[in-house]
């Protein structure tokens, strides 16, 4: 009879792939080169402006800042090349480069590490790397935006329905439609730009917490490493993960604005609509319906939302609490980053083809366009304008009138003037002129307008400037 203690019971109390013990959990838990290894440039750069600085500082001996560069770079090489062999012992990137220079150069490779932390290394490399995505966002998004900025200038007076509540509202151009679209992006890219200004200063040299007492230069690696200053205050700076907040909601932010217009081309492409098409190449067909053409891209970057929302909230709560300085609760923060970067380049990527790849039925839109009584409110304006009906007065007859279109099943233009007149005797031929999908459009020459000389002045103000 066991008393408990036999390896078989503590086998079955760990279980599975943790058989070993307490050990084995423990290294589960603790490593992070499974995911961090992907810091590997960011870690061996900074290493290598460390090593200058020191040698530059008198701390080092040139011979050893040789010895330290040449190693890092062929470690480098060798992870490149695939063949660096990456061990979860060493727990992190770190210290998997650190063993590998060891090997390679002996003893010259401890003295890397003097004047620094793991805690402000990995403050550094994190920091490059979210300012090189940030860098990379901005990009994807100027590209975006041109996207949608040479829709708007073909379509700047292509009629289409613009709708509140998804009822159509008032005529509008899809080329302000797209517009909007111009704007939202432009707002996420200037979120991108500050962010990037935030986030531009050293982490290195804050060592552990409290900064160290070697003679170190940390402008001398800011500058190296292409950052504008180093950080001020040392406690900060290690515990410090605002950068990865702010990438994480700037990104799901536009996540959201990505997602608005995904769901557009969803409801647009239906036969119900059919307001655009987009190619084969993003979308697909059904394994069982052989007349289906599905938007598959569209409903993808819309699902990618809700990943890139979840790692926001995930990385605002692992940072919840935490009481300074760092806490290896913030080893979780990086799989957050690494995977809302990864989807948010994706659904860029696909949403700059879609807006590229659509194909805008003009007629549809148009025909779209008139439905729904869209002109009621100019016939309004004019009453006003030309009547000198006050508003709500005008508001009034507006609402009789599309109550007769109502009932005779048609539209606003189609109305006899003799009944017209009869809803309100001073209303002329002239209402005609106001009353069409092109005329409402048209009409709208206030800034930032649907107007398509309006909408044209706003593509060439943002083409100056993208």
């Amino acid at each position: 009879m066991s008393d408990g203690n036999s390896n078989s019971s503590s086998n079955q109390m760990w279980g599975g792939r943790f058989a070993a013990g307490p050990s084995a959990i423990m290294e589960e838990i603790n490593a992070s080169i499974g995911f961090d290894k992907k810091l590997y440039a960011q870690d061996i750069a900074g290493s290598i402006a460390h090593a200058t600085m020191l040698a530059a500082q008198g701390i080092i001996t040139e011979a050893d800042r040789d010895q330290i560069i040449s190693g890092l770079k062929q470690i480098e090489s060798e992870i490149e090349s695939g063949k660096f062999e990456f061990s979860r012992k060493l727990e992190d990137i770190h210290m998997n480069v650190e063993s590998r220079l060891a090997t390679l150069i002996g003893p010259a490779a401890g003295r890397l590490h003097t004047a620094r932390s793991r805690n402000d290394q990995v403050a550094l490399d994190f920091r490059l790397w979210v300012k090189a995505e940030m860098q990379k966002t901005e990009k994807m998004l100027t590209g975006l935006i041109a996207a949608f900025l040479d829709k708007a200038e073909r379509h700047a007076a292509t009629v289409m329905p613009g709708f509140t509540h998804l009822q159509t509202a008032q005529p509008v151009t899809f080329g302000h439609h797209c517009m909007a679209y111009v704007e939202m992006f432009g707002r996420d890219r200037s979120r991108v730009r500050h962010a990037i200004e935030h986030l531009d200063e050293s982490p290195i040299g804050a060592a552990a917490l409290a900064g160290t007492p070697y003679p170190i230069d940390r402008h001398m690696t800011a500058k190296a490493l292409g950052f504008r200053e180093p950080t001020r205050n040392s406690i900060d700076t290690v515990s410090d993960r605002d950068f990865a907040l702010e990438f994480l909601s700037i990104a799901a932010i536009c996540a959201v604005h990505l997602s608005r217009f995904a769901e557009e081309i969803v409801i647009w492409t239906t036969p119900q609509f059919g307001f655009v098409r987009l190619s084969d190449a993003f979308s697909t067909g059904s394994s069982i319906m052989p007349q289906k053409k599905n938007p598959d891209a569209a409903e993808l970057v819309r699902a990618k939302t809700g990943r890139i929302n979840g790692s926001l909230i995930a990385l605002l709560t692992i940072m919840k609490g935490l009481p300074l300085a760092y806490s290896k609760d913030m080893q979780e923060d990086k799989e957050q980053v690494f995977d809302a970067a990864e989807n948010l380049e994706l659904a860029l990527a696909a949403m700059t083809g879609m807006v590229a790849d659509m194909t805008v039925n003009e007629a549809k839109m148009k025909q779209a366009a008139g439905s729904g009584y869209s002109t009621a409110t100019d016939l309004a304006d004019w009453l006003v304008r030309t009547v000198g009906l006050p508003f709500r007065d005008a508001h009034h007859v507006t609402g009789r009138v599309v109550a007769l279109a109502e009932s005779k099943g048609c539209d606003l233009a189609d109305l006899p003037l003799e009944e017209l007149k009869a809803i309100h005797p001073e209303i002329t031929e002239a209402v005609y002129d106001v009353v069409t999908v092109e005329a409402s459009v048209a009409s709208r020459k206030s800034f930032g307008g649907t107007a398509p000389d309006e909408v044209r002045k706003q593509i060439a103000w943002w083409r100056a400037r993208n």
